[in-house]
């Protein structure tokens, strides 16, 4: 079905009228997000993702719905792995709890324009040179391979050479001025920390998306639906991360269960005109890979838990 003006403006006013209810009602006080709050607000966002979903099922039919609802779910799972990039560059650059949110809200805002472009921009090569379809399954299936060779190594942005350069190009001070993401210093305008931090995490967006945007057109064609799971997945990200940030770290099997579903999306779409995957059974296999993934890290963080109490226990012991 194509999606006319109509669809793309409701959807577009959607979105601006969240954000603007997020950050001008919800967040116009800036305060530490607490897991209360970063829960309630997960759940929101997700429920959202879901009845649209439905909405999409309803008015589209099955496939299409369960297209998104697949898109919906790669995109989520990928996006996680932004989550370290933000752990890391937060205390890399001592940004205050109080002002996270912030840089979150303006760097997924900026990720949302990015996307926008990158997708359309996807979208027209696979309309005009089916061969595409093979060059972003072959290159789908060597990121899945690059990401279980590196294995658990994390993420450095603080010590990263985009860090540096970005100090080299722009005149910045360690010294924050409120939520302010420039201020003036010895008579010139300087960047602060926040404002770092936010332009790495939108070049890191730029780097995770050159992954993700091709593993959703293996899942459907429609620039509408990629548009949207894209939008729904990182809409929710800023909650996901004061949700489990302090957690993060003990998803253990967090990349090889994404270099699985990378490494299943580009082969199904190397083998698009060869084999038909129905949407359910994609959704399936992507949900059966995640749940695995997850599984097997909580199995190995009570092991490593019941391999520490001992020792501890031995430490407290009189002597």
């Amino acid at each position: 079905m194509a999606h006319g003006w109509a669809h793309w403006a409701g959807f577009l006013g959607f979105v601006a009228a969240m954000l603007a209810l997020d950050l001008g009602v919800f967040h116009r006080k800036e305060h530490v997000v607490r897991a209360r709050e970063a829960l309630a607000w997960s759940a929101v966002w997700v429920g959202l993702a879901l009845a649209f979903a439905g909405l999409v099922w309803k008015v589209e039919g099955p496939g299409r719905g369960l297209e998104f609802l697949t898109g919906y779910v790669i995109e989520k799972s990928l996006s996680v792995d932004n989550l370290f990039v933000f752990v890391v560059l937060f205390g890399a650059l001592g940004i205050p709890p109080v002002h996270q949110h912030r840089v979150l809200f303006w760097g997924i805002l900026s990720a949302l324009v990015l996307r926008g472009a990158m997708i359309g921009a996807g979208a027209a090569l696979l309309a005009r040179f089916h061969f595409v379809v093979y060059l972003f399954g072959g290159f789908l299936v060597l990121t899945a391979i690059r990401l279980a060779l590196a294995g658990r190594a994390g993420h450095d942005p603080g010590q990263s050479r985009l860090l540096a350069a970005l100090h080299r190009v722009v005149p910045g001070t360690t010294r924050f001025e409120g939520h302010r993401f420039f201020t003036r210093e010895g008579g010139r305008r300087v960047a602060t920390p926040l404002f770092f931090a936010l332009a790495v995490i939108e070049l890191s967006d730029v780097l995770f998306a050159v992954d993700s945007i091709p593993a959703i057109f293996a899942v459907t064609s429609d620039p509408f639906i990629v548009f949207t799971s894209n939008v729904f997945a990182i809409l929710g990200l800023r909650s996901l991360y004061f949700l489990v940030a302090g957690a993060v770290a003990r998803f253990v099997y967090l990349k090889p269960s994404l270099a699985a579903v990378l490494g299943f999306v580009g082969v199904k779409m190397i083998l698009a005109d060869v084999v038909h995957v129905p949407a359910a059974i994609s959704l399936a296999v992507v949900v059966a890979i995640l749940a695995a993934g997850a599984a097997a890290s909580v199995v190995q963080a009570r092991r490593q838990a019941a391999r520490l109490r001992p020792k501890s226990e031995a430490a407290a012991a009189p002597r």
